[in-house]
This record gives C-alpha cells, sequence and structure tokens, in this order.
C-alpha cells in the first residue's frame, strides 16, 4: 500500500482530489473518505476500486488503482488538505483513502481529459469506448463515461498521437445507492464520433464476452475483497447484496446496449 508523502495540487472536480506523491515514486490522484461526493454513505470510494479493477480484469485500459495511505501527520503539516463544504471547510480525514495513479511525472507528461475533434478521432485505441459502454451498461453508471488521454510515440506519425484511459468509476451502481436505476443514455461518452467504428455486437468484444462469461459472483467477490471496510461502514451484507446483483445483471449488457442504440441520439451511425 502506498503511503502519500506529499501534496502536490488539488485537483478540479466535485470530488476534491488531491494529486499527491507517494513512497512507491508514484504520483496519484486521491480521492479523501470524507469528499462531497462520499457523504453519506461513503460508497463512492468502493465503486471507485472495484470499477477499476472490474475494467482492468476484462481488458480495458484503466488508470492503476490502488488504496493510498494519508497520515495524520502530512495532513496536519500540508494546509490545503481540506474540503470545502459551501462555507465550511473540513480538513481531509486521515486514513486508506483511493488512489488513481498519474501516468508518470506530472512535471514531464500532460493527460488531458479533452481532445480537439480531429486529435480525438487519432486515438490509438479509441475502440475501448466500445468496451467501456459495456462496463458502465452492466454496472449502471450514472455519470457520462470519463477518460483521460496521454500522449504515445507512434512511428512515423507527423502529429503527436494520445492514447485513452479510463477514470472515475465512482457513479457505478448508481453511486452510493448500490442500485441499479437503467436509461439508454447512461454511461455514453458524450462525444458521438469515439463510437463510428461501432457495425454490430462484434465490436463490442472480447470485452462483452468477458463480462457474460468471466465475471462470476466469486471473481467479483475476490476483487470486492481488497476494499477498506471503513469505506462502506463494514456493512458487509450490503456489499454481498451488491456483488450478487452485479453477477445476475451479466446477461443484460446485450439488452441494455440495443436500448442505448434505439435513441434519438443514435450513438452508433454505422450499425446497420
Amino acid at each position: 500500500m502506498p503511503t502519500a508523502l506529499e501534496q502536490i495540487r488539488k485537483m478540479k472536480g466535485g470530488a476534491q482530489s488531491h494529486l499527491m506523491r507517494c513512497d512507491d515514486d508514484g504520483y496519484y490522484i486521491v480521492k479523501f473518505q470524507n469528499n462531497p461526493q462520499a457523504a453519506p454513505t461513503g460508497r463512492i470510494l468502493v465503486n471507485e476500486l472495484l470499477g477499476s479493477r472490474l475494467a482492468a480484469r476484462i481488458g480495458l485500459p484503466v488508470a492503476e488503482a490502488a488504496v493510498v495511505e494519508v497520515q495524520q501527520e502530512l495532513i496536519d503539516q500540508t494546509r490545503e488538505l481540506e474540503m470545502v463544504l459551501g462555507e465550511r471547510r473540513d480538513r481531509c480525514r486521515a486514513g486508506k483513502q483511493f488512489g488513481s495513479r498519474y501516468p508518470g511525472d506530472p512535471a514531464e507528461t500532460v493527460a488531458h481529459d479533452f481532445l480537439p475533434e480531429e486529435q480525438l478521432r487519432a486515438v490509438t485505441n479509441l475502440e475501448v469506448f466500445a468496451g467501456a459502454l459495456c462496463l458502465d451498461k452492466w454496472m449502471c453508471n450514472t455519470n457520462g463515461r470519463q477518460a483521460v488521454f496521454v500522449p504515445v510515440r507512434v512511428p512515423d506519425a507527423e502529429q503527436v498521437r494520445y492514447e485513452a484511459r479510463l477514470i472515475d468509476f465512482g457513479f457505478v451502481c448508481n453511486a452510493g445507492q448500490w442500485d441499479f436505476p437503467d436509461a439508454p443514455l447512461r454511461g455514453l461518452y458524450a462525444r458521438a464520433c469515439v463510437y463510428e467504428g461501432v457495425t454490430g455486437f462484434e465490436s463490442f468484444e472480447p470485452w462483452l464476452a468477458r463480462i457474460e462469461q468471466r465475471m462470476s459472483a466469486d471473481t467479483i467477490g475476490d476483487l470486492a475483497g481488497e476494499v477498506p471496510l471503513e469505506w462502506y461502514g463494514g456493512d458487509s451484507g450490503a456489499l454481498e447484496r451488491l456483488i450478487e446483483q452485479l453477477d445476475r445483471r451479466r446477461k443484460r449488457v446485450r439488452d441494455l446496449i440495443l436500448d442505448a442504440r434505439k435513441t434519438y441520439r443514435m450513438p452508433f451511425p454505422n450499425w446497420k
């Protein structure tokens, strides 16, 4: 478990995350147990870790997830480690937090959350957005799909090319509710060009088959076992019910994708 050594800067976004340097020589975007999105149940961090682990297990490119220890001494010494809640300011809570590893040294590598259309279409692994939709439909992500784009070297390319990595799983399983209010547009990436390569269910492979055939209750349970008890109040019954629901939903993913296809947005223009 990496331990935070230094706060680098506060990140944008509702979770009020912080970029931190850790003792494994890595940098992590850290979401704290008492971040505004986590109240009142704290389950957002469970979603982040479990969603990241399941995404990686089916072969999607995700930022490496970890449980990061942030000690009280560092919080006491760092004025910026606080949560702004309206007019109130609370200190970040010490203990085990969720960390998403930054791709390299932030002084040298810039991860973008937006690319112009031309650069977005040239992303080296654009097909993974179809796989991400499989995961987001399975887990009922009530937020739009989020990703960052990291520069990669491509031989003979005239311009910088980018690779997509998936981030932000906090609102899978309907955030802290741990239920599944499915809706056709939920989980879609906001920019439709990422789905132009979708021509049928074959475009959702191999991720769709891996969810249907490999993500058993035992597999999900093993990954859920990595979650710290304090992130869900030690309510093992609630976690077990979540695992059971995810297991049952594996066979629904195809129907949920078809529901998205039929919407007014027509996200898959080349699926005939």
